[in-house]
């Protein structure tokens, strides 16, 4: 209970309630300093003017302070006014009594507010007790109007003078350290208006010695344009060595709160510009992504058409021209692409992150149009790209073939055809009719003959059959000519056949008249043609072309000619012996006189075709020497081509390997300030770029390889395509993990996060990261929180508080929190940002405490840029005080945290 009705000596009127010392500095009142006149009649001039400024909202006003608060009734009225609180209802009536009642209800009010009030009773109030009345008001004075100043974490009367020494410290001759003798000059009061209404006070135009002049002046401006009533007199303040402390300091703070309706409103306006201005800028970063992302899907659009195409060409040059347009899309036209699609994901994580900061909700491109959307699309390109690439080396090697079957297919049937021009007239005449015997028996042995060189045909026929077929499968473009003339050759072929057989049954029934054989030139027939058809294939496999692509292939042909060379001894004894058979018959008849008829009745083939034939072998055999030894030279330069790629491909390939994982490791494993980090990373990138010669001189590399058409290489496992695809991730995740950092950067800057608060962060995260993948699962996530204190323990309400959080931290439920997730979350927790409530808050009072705002209200508040975004985009007030122009400020706050439609 306050003692109200203490007797006793003179303590300290007013001290520290329950809420603490709120003016320590004020504890004692000095009742000696009262007794001094000219202190106390500044006291009373001052107080009694600041409770008039205050009772005459009320309509009243007071004459003397020490008589007219004796009943108490405008002391509680006075209380209602300052405090905007309803006291008890005073009694009316006239005694003593009822007097003490009202003044008790007052000091309740007072005491109720956390000001204890020692040794000032309602006796000595009624009975009118100046030094107690003017030791009242001074406390009303402290609790209502100084108590609840602050200035940059300071309050009351420290707050006041700091405030005083910000607003008049660019002034010359003003230097405010006190409340007395700093405003003897009058100049502190004529700065402190100056620098707040400059056009009432022409302060360059006054004097530091006529402070009378100075005080004055600045009581008459405070009185006419402020609304401040004028409290002290100049010549009490100038004939007084200290002035009253408390006087000063009353008075000083009817213009802090004079002015600090003007200082709300410019914080407001402030405010408003700043979010507007956050807005305007996000807009344009929105409006840059929809048309990067259109861009590069109408791009990507375009180009999947293109290498789906798998229309075959008809040769190999016109193949190798689409080969070529590959190239230069992989090496002139996607690059830029590939930058375009890493900036635009950068673009997209800064919005998202500016968005975040601001508190405004995350940007949700058009559909179709998100950064998933266009990864999808851009598989789908990479998997087409891959696709044509291999469809073109695949029907490249396909024409190949196709070109050297058609080659055999041709040099075997004008083979063949030279083989068969005028076989079927030989074998329909009939020179056996009027034959002597052995004419017959001569032409029975050269049929025989005949029918077994047929026979050595056969396989001819049946390969350029299969040769045929095989060039069908293959889809050989002239396949309707090859048909036609394999069918020409096999409908020949079948009439030799016939032919043949029907010429031995004639042959064999003329034999049964003819007795007479010459045994020497059947011999001679017999072993002639079969020496005759070996010569032929080996003129044939001489002539035959060849394809390889390997040293082993080439050295098998090399092996396989060696081993036909080594059989040619032989074959030369076969041919001196078979000449000699012709040699012995026509030795024989020289020696009988026997006149033989000329060639050899059996058979065709005379020692001349023989030797020619021979003679075309030994000249083709060094021709097919010169033929694989150039091939051998042109594998050993492709091996080499080969063992050069892959020696530079073996460094560059584990190259980028390594420095992935640095990267992994580096974005883990951070140290140093985020600008350090920053640092170096960005030195980082640049050793990466530096080393791009080295894979550009793998791309001449590879080029060579691809136009010397080298389609393996045993000698390395790293094709370009890796190589170019791991090149393709190192840039794109150097660049993810710097744009992590700046956005790490823009975070701590726009939150006032230390750098031990970050590096606390990153220590936490890391530590439940256990596989150091950058992102933590939920049950990671979980045991994290739980180690910074927050309950989400396994029970009902620590699993809605911990899915609450996943919301904020995981919108999108892919069931990872990233670093920077992370860091959004604890610096949502840790500081203070702008909401919607805020900035409605702050156009209240740009509109006077208005439910509406008028355009003409923001055109005077705001930057014209600004006032007319607002202008635009506020729709019409509706509620039942609105006024013809009036706009709804509230429905546009909200619609710029995303918490209702604009």
């Amino acid at each position: 209970m306050v003692d109200y009705h203490s007797a006793g000596g003179q303590p300290c009127p007013c001290g520290p309630g329950p809420n603490g010392d709120y003016m320590a500095q004020e504890d004692d009142w000095d009742r000696d300093l009262l007794l001094d006149p000219a202190w106390e009649k500044q006291q009373r001039k001052t107080f009694t003017a600041w409770c008039n400024s205050h009772l005459r909202k009320a309509g009243t006003q007071i004459e003397n302070i020490d008589e007219d608060f004796r009943d108490g009734l405008k002391l509680m009225l006075l209380l209602e006014v300052i405090s905007g609180e309803r006291l008890p209802k005073p009694e009316r009536g006239k005694m003593r009594v009822h007097k003490i009642n009202n003044v008790n209800k007052a000091l309740d009010f007072i005491a109720s507010k956390g000001v204890k009030l020692v040794s000032i009773g309602a006796e000595e109030i009624v009975d009118g007790n100046a030094k107690m009345t003017l030791g009242m008001i001074w406390t009303i004075i402290l609790r209502f109007a100084i108590q609840d100043i602050s200035v940059e974490e300071t309050s009351a009367k420290e707050g006041l003078l700091l405030w005083c020494q910000r607003k008049t410290a660019p002034y010359k001759n003003v230097n405010v350290q006190n409340f007395h003798i700093s405003w003897k000059d009058g100049l502190a009061f004529n700065a402190l208006i100056h620098r707040h209404r400059p056009e009432l006070i022409e302060y360059d135009k006054l004097r530091k010695d006529d402070p009378v002049t100075n005080l004055n002046n600045a009581f008459e401006v405070a009185e006419k344009y402020l609304d401040i009533p004028k409290m002290l007199d100049a010549e009490d303040i100038v004939n007084t060595a200290r002035p009253d402390e408390k006087a000063i300091m009353t008075y000083v703070s009817s213009f802090y709160h004079a002015f600090s309706g003007a200082q709300k409103a410019e914080t407001a306006a402030n405010r408003i510009c700043k979010v507007l201005a956050v807005n305007q800028e996000n807009e344009l970063l929105m409006e840059d992504y929809e048309k990067l992302a259109s861009d590069l899907l109408e791009w990507i659009k375009r180009t999947i058409p293109w290498l789906e195409d798998r229309s075959p060409q008809k040769t190999i040059q016109e193949m190798q021209q689409k080969l070529e347009d590959f190239r230069d899309y992989r090496r002139v036209h996607k690059p830029p692409k590939v930058q375009e699609k890493c900036q635009l994901e950068i673009n997209f994580n800064t919005l998202q992150t500016k968005l975040r900061l601001s508190n405004r909700p995350a940007f949700m491109p058009s559909e179709g149009k998100m950064v998933s959307d266009i990864n999808t699309g851009w598989q789908h390109l990479e998997q087409a790209e891959k696709g044509y690439e291999e469809w073109l080396l695949t029907e490249i090697r396909r024409l190949e073939r196709l070109d050297h079957l058609a080659e055999k297919f041709r040099q075997k049937a004008s083979i063949h055809e030279a083989w068969t021009e005028g076989k079927e007239a030989m074998l329909t005449q009939k020179d056996y009719g009027s034959a002597t015997l052995s004419d017959v028996k001569a032409l029975l042995r050269k049929h025989e003959a005949f029918e077994s060189d047929l026979a050595a045909h056969q396989d001819r026929v049946e390969q350029i059959a299969a040769i045929a077929q095989e060039l069908n499968e293959l889809d050989y473009y002239d396949s309707p000519s090859v048909n036609a003339r394999c069918q020409k050759i096999c409908d020949q072929w079948d009439v030799l056949g016939s032919l043949t057989h029907s010429r031995r049954q004639a042959l064999e029934k003329t034999e049964k008249q003819l007795e007479t054989i010459d045994e020497l030139h059947l011999e001679y027939a017999k072993r002639a043609a079969p020496f005759n058809n070996w010569m032929e294939s080996a003129m044939e496999d001489l002539q035959d072309m060849f394809i390889v692509h390997t040293i082993e292939e080439i050295q098998g042909l090399i092996t396989a000619h060696d081993q036909f060379k080594s059989t040619l001894p032989d074959a030369d004894k076969e041919r001196e012996a078979i000449l000699g058979i012709q040699r012995e018959a026509q030795r024989i008849a020289d020696v009988h006189g026997i006149q033989l008829s000329g060639n050899n009745p059996y058979t065709s083939v005379t020692p001349q075709i023989i030797n020619s034939k021979w003679e075309r072998v030994q000249q083709l055999v060094p021709k097919r020497d010169r033929a694989l030894l150039d091939e051998q030279s042109r594998q050993q330069s492709n091996e080499h081509l080969r063992r050069q790629f892959a020696g530079q491909a073996n460094i560059v390939g584990p190259w980028i390997q390594t420095k992935m994982e640095e990267i992994g490791r580096i974005s883990i494993e951070m140290n140093g300030t985020l600008e350090d980090q920053l640092s170096h990373l960005k030195e980082y990138e640049r050793s990466i770029v530096e080393y791009k010669p080295n894979l550009d001189l793998l791309e001449q590399q590879h080029q060579l390889i691809q136009e010397a058409l080298i389609f393996d290489n045993k000698h390395t496992n790293f094709t370009m395509e890796h190589i170019r695809v791991g090149w393709e991730q190192l840039l794109t995740t150097i660049a993810r993990t710097i744009n992590e950092v700046e956005n790490q950067i823009l975070t701590r800057d726009a939150k006032g996060i230390s750098q031990e608060q970050m590096q606390e962060f990153r220590a936490s995260f890391n530590h439940f990261d256990k596989d150091h993948g950058g992102a933590l699962g939920p049950e990671e996530f979980k045991a994290c929180l739980i180690s910074l204190g927050y309950d989400v323990e396994n029970d009902r309400q620590g699993d809605a508080e911990f899915n609450r959080i996943m919301s904020l931290v995981d919108p999108n439920n892919s069931g990872i929190v990233t670093f920077q997730a992370f860091i959004d979350f604890m610096s949502r927790e840790t500081t203070d940002t702008d909401t919607a409530d805020q900035v409605i808050a702050s156009f209240k009072v740009l509109a006077g405490d208005k439910n509406y705002i008028t355009a003409e209200e923001l055109r005077r508040e705001l930057p014209p840029e600004q006032a007319e975004y607002c202008i635009a985009r506020m729709a019409p007030y509706q509620g039942p005080d609105a006024i013809p122009g009036a706009l709804d400020y509230k429905s546009f706050s909200t619609a710029l945290y995303g918490e209702s439609d604009l």
